[in-house]
């Protein structure tokens, strides 16, 4: 070999994600595994069934239609307009996707082109990054900062520059649970209006939230025609491993993401896409009671971090809790992640490895509480180990 590196410049420092590396950690060690967002139930049973008929009478068992199969792209656009009033061809404004994540890294290689700008909330999810950097594109920190994690609208106006491109938000925010007011997202419609920017939004815990509304931006005014919409169904329904996502926007935005989206799986989940359409259905008391769950789950796991001794930021949204190990004399959060494994029997969430400088995260750890109630008890008892 020539001795030029084998990874693509781009990707320079997006090695193992550290979902995957605290997830292996967890097993070795045997701790209960607060850091990937993943729940430890299924969803419900009506859904696991549609899934299993979906295979037994052969839907989907060979390739799906490319825009996902009409039934799923319907719900989709039945849930857009029960929840938000917003309407949605499901024939040319939907396309589903393998999860939220394909989704974003499909709408960044169509819509950026190399050198354009993305100011892009941080801590991001780290996916962000790693799309942006593929598409050529450089990532522009907004920094949210504790206790609160509001976005400052003032230097969101002054990264704006010529060479920006896009607005990548998330909100409900993981990791800090941060949900945007009707007023932030009026006032960043407005700058995209202006500067004539596209918008994409990552709503996929947009039934997880706990205070404040969900709100879809593309619903302000001048922001249909300039936002893409992305979600899935992993998070409310808990079957994360079905990876089933979906995009939504206008036509032409539409057509531009399918076009990169076609040479990256072309096609997936396709039984599921059938269980999921009919998980999009599913009564208002669902919903309701999945958000009550893990809003009390919040707490459970709230109260126990702040029993153990961390400082903890009372998340708006997501299943996610942000803390600060600096009340413990320690500020790496990397290495505190590294131990807490063998010193208590948990893992968590460095919340360093989500900001382009880790200095800005140095000392927050990431926690998840989309776990048994058993299982969150069980760790908050062993956290409390730090205490002493």
């Amino acid at each position: 070999m020539s001795g030029r590196p084998l990874l693509n410049r781009r990707l320079d420092g997006l090695g193992t994600t550290i979902f995957a590396e605290m997830s292996a950690l967890a097993t070795a060690t045997g701790a209960i595994n607060l850091g990937q967002g993943f729940p430890d139930t299924d969803g419900p049973e009506s859904v696991r069934e549609a899934a299993v008929r979906a295979l037994r009478e052969g839907h989907g068992n060979q390739y799906p239609p490319g825009p996902g199969i009409p039934e799923l792209r319907a719900a989709i656009s039945d849930h857009q307009r029960r929840f938000y009033d917003l309407s949605f061809d499901p024939d040319t404004d939907v396309l589903v996707t393998a999860g939220a994540t394909e989704a974003i890294a499909a709408t960044m290689l169509a819509l950026l082109e190399p050198g354009d700008e993305v100011i892009a909330f941080e801590p991001f999810y780290d996916s962000y990054a790693a799309c942006i950097a593929m598409a050529g594109a450089k990532r522009v920190p907004l920094t949210l900062r504790a206790p609160s994690f509001r976005p400052d609208l003032d230097e969101l106006r002054a990264k704006i520059t010529p060479r920006t491109r896009l607005l990548l938000l998330n909100t409900p925010h993981n990791p800090t649970g941060m949900v945007l007011t009707a007023e932030e997202q009026s006032a960043i419609a407005a700058l995209a209006v202006e500067h004539d920017l596209l918008v994409v939004t990552d709503e996929v815990y947009e039934h997880l939230v706990y205070e404040g509304t969900h709100r879809p931006i593309a619903a302000l005014p001048g922001m249909r025609e300039r936002t893409v919409s992305i979600s899935s169904a992993g998070k409310t329904f808990s079957f994360t491993g079905w990876k089933v996502g979906w995009v939504m926007a206008d036509g032409p935005l539409v057509s531009a993401v399918r076009t990169a989206k076609q040479y990256l799986t072309y096609v997936s989940a396709g039984p599921f896409q059938y269980a999921i359409a009919e998980a999009l259905r599913l009564p208002d008391a669902y919903f309701d009671s999945f958000r009550a769950d893990l809003r009390r789950k919040r707490d459970l796991l709230g109260d126990g971090l702040l029993a153990a001794g961390f400082e903890v930021y009372q998340p708006q949204g997501t299943y996610f809790i942000t803390t600060d190990i600096t009340p413990f004399g320690e500020k790496d959060t990397y290495a505190f992640c590294r131990a807490l494994p063998e010193r208590c029997g948990v893992v968590a969430i460095p919340n360093s490895v989500f900001y382009d400088d880790p200095d800005a995260g140095r000392s927050q750890v990431r926690f998840t509480f989309c776990k048994r109630d058993d299982v969150l008890n069980e760790a908050a008892s062993r956290l409390r180990h730090l205490a002493s």
